[in-house]
């Protein structure tokens, strides 16, 4: 009984040696963990206001329960396809183009054997990622400016009409993709940068021995070797995948590209902060969030199966 006994305290003396051994980094995790309990956790209470007709005089018992109203009101209104649309496109566009550029980039530098210009061409990529969403749309709206623009200038000597590419709704999602892509590419491509330089280059000795070319390399021993770090960050993406941020839209849009640029984000920006209708956009939040779920747990499944990399 006695050597029972003592087995079965014996693996919790064992994790208490461990944490009085490392306390100091165990205590380094209160402030990360303090933070997500008050800002991801916490704020969870209240979500109740979703089902609720919410009045700040009330608070959040006093207010009366509606259940799924707001649901249906927001999914019988008249902007409910355009704004899933407009965030849909522009989240399907990004992943499709914006995703696989700092892939691409990162490989190049890899590929790059004169230090001082791998140097000089991440520094060039990094820099835009450091410069305001205020300054990025400004920069915008200066350049395509249809009567001083450099790029009407240019096109009017080639006899082009001037364009207004920020008041064309046609133009809006090419205009912030590919913008985004150009602020964030050099930033985004750090991780694939890391994961490259821990590949053995016994295994580029080795193909190039075998007579494999610059571009078989990099097709079978470049990607391969980043593939899973590639899996997982395309599975965080995708889990946040209805989230867009409200910030540069909002920057760029006007009356004129409202039907191109109105996403949930910016909606939800009119509705609950301009407008106060507190419980209408908790509804749009949370039903935005169920969709991200999903979405994550979907991805992660056939991740796991097909490629064997997942979050868990």
């Amino acid at each position: 009984m006695n050597n029972k006994h003592e087995m079965a305290y014996r693996p919790q003396n064992k994790y208490w040696k461990q944490f009085l051994k490392r306390y100091d980094l165990y205590l380094m995790l209160l402030l990360p963990l303090a933070w997500y309990i008050i800002f991801m956790y916490m704020p969870m209470y209240g979500l109740q206001i979703a089902f609720k007709d919410y009045l700040p005089s009330n608070g959040f018992w006093g207010s009366t329960w509606v259940g799924f109203e707001h649901f249906e009101r927001f999914f019988n209104s008249f902007y409910f396809w355009r704004l899933i649309e407009n965030t849909v496109v522009i989240q399907i566009f990004s992943l499709l183009i914006g995703f696989p550029i700092p892939v691409l980039l990162a490989l190049l530098i890899n590929e790059i054997r004169v230090k001082k210009f791998q140097k000089l061409l991440q520094n060039i990529t990094y820099i835009p990622h450091f410069i305001s969403v205020v300054v990025i749309v400004g920069m915008l709206s200066l350049f395509l400016d249809p009567e001083n623009g450099i790029i009407n200038n240019a096109m009017s000597h080639f006899g082009v009409d001037p364009v207004p590419f920020m008041q064309k709704p046609e133009w809006f999602k090419s205009l912030f993709i590919s913008s985004n892509i150009w602020q964030s590419m050099g930033w985004q491509s750090i991780i694939y940068v890391a994961a490259l330089s821990g590949v053995d280059p016994q295994l580029y000795e080795a193909a190039r021995v075998d007579g494999a070319s610059r571009l078989q390399r990099v097709i079978h021993v470049s990607i391969p070797a980043i593939l899973p770090t590639i899996i997982i960050l395309l599975i965080l993406d995708i889990g946040n995948f209805m989230d867009i941020g409200f910030q540069k839209i909002l920057l760029m849009q006007n009356d004129l590209n409202m039907s191109s640029s109105d996403v949930i984000a910016t909606f939800n920006y009119r509705k609950g902060i301009l407008e106060g209708d507190y419980s209408y956009t908790t509804a749009i939040g949370l039903f935005n969030a169920v969709i991200n779920f999903i979405l994550l747990i979907t991805i992660n499944q056939i991740a796991r199966k097909k490629a064997e990399t997942s979050l868990w």
